[in-house]
């Protein structure tokens, strides 16, 4: 006979024992992997408290604890991404804030993105993003259309180039080659030229959208 389960009203299910551990190992990781990126599942454990044995019986490997650290930034950036172009209709306006909105969030995780690319294939990569990169895209040729952006290239091809450049910004951060509180309105300024748009003009509007 099947047992019936009565859920309150308003109650949330507590969370098991075992997801507070994935949680905690989780959250665990990333700090560790942040100042350390060769830290190992030995030291991940020590830092959570928990044994080994546990580590391992959440994440296989270390590639699948980095890949799903790696998942939970790109879905980060994915809502950080429509979280800033939501109601925008100017192209221009829709790259500086979203762009702006994802650099927040990605600043914490930009360690991640070189122990993403050894333990992560370039594939794996490309496919993750695809949902922002095709939002990106339809920016991009919202603006093309309109002139506003101009580029040689097609808007599926900006749109990986785009994203090259933000990897590339993340690399320079993470060896000193660029402040990192000035990243954000590096990269806004960085893709607006690159789609064709005056530098002076491109700078002024991260500014006053930055300031606004």
């Amino acid at each position: 006979m099947a047992v019936m389960t009565t859920e309150i009203p308003g109650h949330a299910e507590a969370p098991s024992r075992a997801d507070v551990n994935r949680r905690r190992i989780l959250d665990v990781a990333l700090t560790e992997l942040l100042r350390d990126p060769d830290a190992s599942m030995d030291q991940i454990a020590r830092a959570a408290g928990v044994v080994r044995r546990t580590v391992y019986g959440h994440f296989p490997s270390r590639e699948a604890l980095i890949y799903t650290l790696f998942d939970a930034a790109v879905d980060a950036v994915e809502t950080a991404h429509r979280t800033g172009r939501e109601g925008v209709e100017d192209p221009l306006e829709s790259v500086v804030r979203s762009t702006l909105a994802c650099w927040e969030v990605a600043d914490r995780y930009r360690l991640l993105v070189g122990l993403a690319q050894r333990s992560v294939t370039v594939q794996g990569i490309r496919q993750r993003l695809a949902p922002a990169r095709g939002a990106v895209v339809e920016v991009l040729q919202r603006g093309l259309e309109q002139g506003v952006f101009e580029s040689p290239l097609p808007a599926t091809v900006l749109a990986h180039v785009h994203e090259q450049m933000l990897f590339a910004l993340m690399e320079a951060v993470n060896h000193g080659l660029l402040a990192a509180e000035e990243a954000g309105r590096s990269a806004a300024v960085t893709l607006l030229t690159s789609a064709g748009v005056p530098a002076s003009h491109a700078t002024e509007l991260v500014a006053k959208l930055s300031d606004g």
